[in-house]
């Protein structure tokens, strides 16, 4: 049996790695730049109905939870990395407590500590946990509801027997309605399966807890198309169908569709859930090749709890395995349901055997691992990542001309500006293009010009000895201008 110790000391170093992760590294194009970008727009404007991908620009893509919450932490502690990935953080947190209660009911409590050590340990739920986006809040809503649905009958307090639709009504605020099927359709066959529909009829609130959802979400959803006409339309019909549906969708206002082959979304599941994912697969496939096995995994499944978790887990990857437009995020919210089966499944191959304690128990400490390696690395050189924090930092270090801040006179050549370039100068960098540069630099006395690598050679030539070389990283060569 795996040493309850020994979990107690992994969880307290991943939850210190990530720590240390969420301090060290930068915010890295494309995805959490822009949304710590949009969260930080909705901070300074004051603006808490519509997130705006820039100014002038409305983001229709999320709905705000996410945005609230990194806003929020904005305002209490500064804008920095640390603070716009702390929500995330939190969220994570309520999301594994909950799933260690789930496990303690439906199993016991050494179920419950192991379950804990799958589900801080995998590669995606640890990137999750302390990553600025949208798809945590999801995990919690749908945790949430799947969890509290499960307790409710058994534990009489009001954060299970309301919670199915409190966190219904979270995913709908993190991520839409996508949150009602991928918690409804798992509960659903589970109750015709168990021949329990009259009781779960007649055990839940099901009136004042729909009213309840209804509150939560409802409110925000008419305010942002009374604010700006046009968003459900492309919310709903968009992003919950088109980009279903269509693998090449050219609707997408901010960025473009991510076309893959059908079926990926199990691609995108093994890469998420490794270590345990592979090797829970690598356990089943042993388990089904001999008999006696086969008979204790079917009477394990069996098992009324064991099937509600094992429907948890799968109905998000099947739902998308028809979609050609997925990323790997999609899968966050059935991994609390995989970790605890894998946690029980690990229970029950470890007793008497040290050999498979001592095999697991390498498995556990392969994320914290190679997350604190690469944190390290990447603190002592953030240009190994797409990220402009370095020449923001850079610019702003330099002798000030007059009041102006430096900022000011960064400019990117090009016709767009990257994410991180936005976030880390606050939007007051801004691009340009090459014959608008001789003017700016007459009238700010010179100007700082981050020019993409693969140009810097035509202009160098172009401006001569006044282009003065300063620093560069992977995407770009910081110059400064002189007049």
């Amino acid at each position: 049996m795996l040493q309850r110790t020994n979990i107690i000391w992994l969880l307290g170093t991943l939850l210190l790695v990530r720590l240390l992760a969420m301090v060290v590294i930068p915010l890295a194009d494309t995805t959490e730049p822009r949304y710590a970008e949009i969260a930080r727009l909705m901070m300074t404007t004051n603006d808490w109905i519509t997130p705006w991908f820039e100014p002038g620009v409305p983001f229709w893509g999320k709905p705000p939870l996410s945005f609230w919450a990194q806003a929020l932490s904005f305002k209490l502690f500064g804008i920095n990395e640390f603070a716009g990935r702390l929500p995330a953080l939190l969220a994570f947190i309520a999301t594994a407590w909950m799933l260690c209660r789930l496990a303690v009911n439906v199993m016991n409590t050494q179920v419950g500590y192991a379950s804990l050590a799958v589900y801080c340990g995998m590669v995606l739920t640890f990137l999750a946990a302390g990553t600025v986006m949208t798809d945590p809040y999801l995990t919690l809503g749908t945790t949430w509801a799947m969890v509290a649905f499960y307790l409710a009958p058994k534990e009489n307090v009001w954060y299970w027997r309301y919670g199915f639709f409190i966190g219904l009504g979270i995913g709908l605020l993190a991520k839409g309605p996508l949150a009602i099927v991928i918690s409804g359709a798992p509960i659903g066959v589970w109750v015709l399966l168990q021949g329990k529909l009259m009781f779960y009829l007649r055990a839940m609130p099901w009136i004042r807890g729909t009213l309840l959802m209804l509150a939560i979400a409802l409110p925000w959803y008419i305010l942002a198309e009374l604010k700006t006409p046009g968003f459900l339309n492309y919310f709903i019909v968009g992003e919950h169908f088109m980009r279903f549906i269509d693998p090449g969708w050219m609707g997408d206002l901010y960025g473009h569709a991510h076309k893959e082959p059908k079926g990926m979304i199990w691609i995108h599941w093994l890469a998420g859930s490794a270590p345990w994912g592979p090797l829970a697969l690598l356990l089943l496939v042993g388990h089904l090749l001999k008999a006696n096995w086969r008979n204790t995994l079917w009477q394990a499944v069996k098992q009324p709890a064991v099937t509600y978790v094992l429907l948890w887990a799968l109905v998000t990857p099947v739902f998308f395995t028809p979609a050609g437009n997925v990323i790997w995020t999609y899968v966050l919210p059935s991994m609390p349901a995989f970790a605890l089966l894998m946690g029980w499944a690990m229970v029950a191959l470890t007793k008497g055997q040290k050999w498979r304690q001592f095999g697991f128990t390498l498995v556990m400490w392969m994320v914290p691992v190679g997350a604190l390696v690469f944190s390290l690395l990447i603190a002592n050189n953030n240009d190994l990542m797409k990220t402009e924090k370095r020449i923001a930092q850079y610019v702003a270090e330099q002798p000030q001309n007059g009041d102006t801040h430096n900022w000011n006179r960064l400019y990117y050549l090009g016709s767009e500006l990257e994410f991180s370039a936005r976030f880390y100068t606050h939007d007051k960098a801004k691009p340009v293009q090459l014959d608008q540069l001789e003017n700016l630099a007459k009238q700010q006395q010179g100007v700082y010009v981050a020019i993409p690598t693969d140009r810097w050679g035509t202009t160098a030539a172009h401006f001569g000895v006044r282009l003065e070389p300063r620093i560069e990283n992977m995407r770009f060569k910081l110059a400064f201008l002189k007049l």
